[in-house]
């Protein structure tokens, strides 16, 4: 599989067929429950290289076109920050057509809906869709925060060393309220669970129930993920708000 062409039109079936030789109905069982315990599973098989491959330059194309600084800190999650430089959807949208292709892949999406046990579906709003994060100077951190939909693939295009910060942490089976994070709170109460991940990984992530940070880096490193994000059904009935993306991409 690593010498085919990846190409938009034929993403879905690269991907249908991969997935179909590396995943069978126990790994799905296995995955899911854990997927369904911690918010969070590490699934880089369902992907063959070809395809993080072509969706590595891709970001780092977009990249070099589009990012801007950003350095806030927001109210909805207790004035945590970000600092990075990010690139928007609609920016993706524009010069992207890998990265659009393979959240469109209904083979992908099969998958993730096994490993969530219910139907993974669209994002409804196409400013989070995708999104890429580029943490590059000392101190770079994607501070204490929650997605607004259920689900999210991130795909680590690039990490430094695990020693230099970066890694995941999370608290999950949390509920996120904007006007009351209580994000001090949720750390003082629960456990914080930490994931190491490294260039090439690939994680699903359950967001909207999932408190989670990055942990700063601690020397100017690279750690650029591109993130997709998908919703549930129940996501459709939410009065959902975007004020933590508008600070962060508009």
């Amino acid at each position: 599989m690593s010498s085919t062409q990846v190409t938009p039109e034929n993403i879905d079936s690269i991907l249908a067929e991969h997935i179909s030789e590396v995943f069978d109905d126990e790994r799905f069982r296995r995955d899911s429950q854990k997927f369904r315990r911690e918010g969070y599973i590490k699934v880089r098989e369902l992907v063959p290289d070809a395809v993080f491959e072509g969706l590595q330059k891709e970001v780092r194309d977009i990249i070099a076109q589009h990012e801007k600084r950003i350095d806030v800190h927001l109210p909805e999650t207790s004035n945590s920050p970000r600092y990075m430089s990010t690139v928007s959807a609609s920016a993706i949208i524009k010069d992207g057509s890998l990265i659009p292709a393979v959240y469109n892949s209904s083979a992908l999406r099969d998958a993730l809906s096994r490993l969530a046990a219910e139907a993974v579906i669209d994002c409804s709003w196409d400013g989070e869709k995708y999104a890429i994060l580029h943490q590059h100077k000392k101190g770079d951190t994607h501070g204490w925060h929650w997605g607004d939909f259920s689900y999210a693939i991130v795909w680590i295009i690039e990490a430094p060393d695990l020693k230099y910060g970066g890694a995941l942490q999370c608290i999950p089976h949390t509920d996120w309220d904007k006007s009351d994070p209580r994000v001090m709170d949720y750390i003082l109460e629960n456990p914080i669970r930490t994931y190491g991940n490294v260039t090439r990984d690939l994680y699903f992530f359950r967001t909207d129930t999932t408190l989670h940070r990055t942990i700063p880096l601690s020397e100017d490193k690279t750690r650029i993920i591109l993130n997709t994000t998908f919703a549930a059904e129940r996501d459709l009935k939410k009065n959902v708000t975007h004020e933590t993306m508008g600070a962060m991409f508009d």
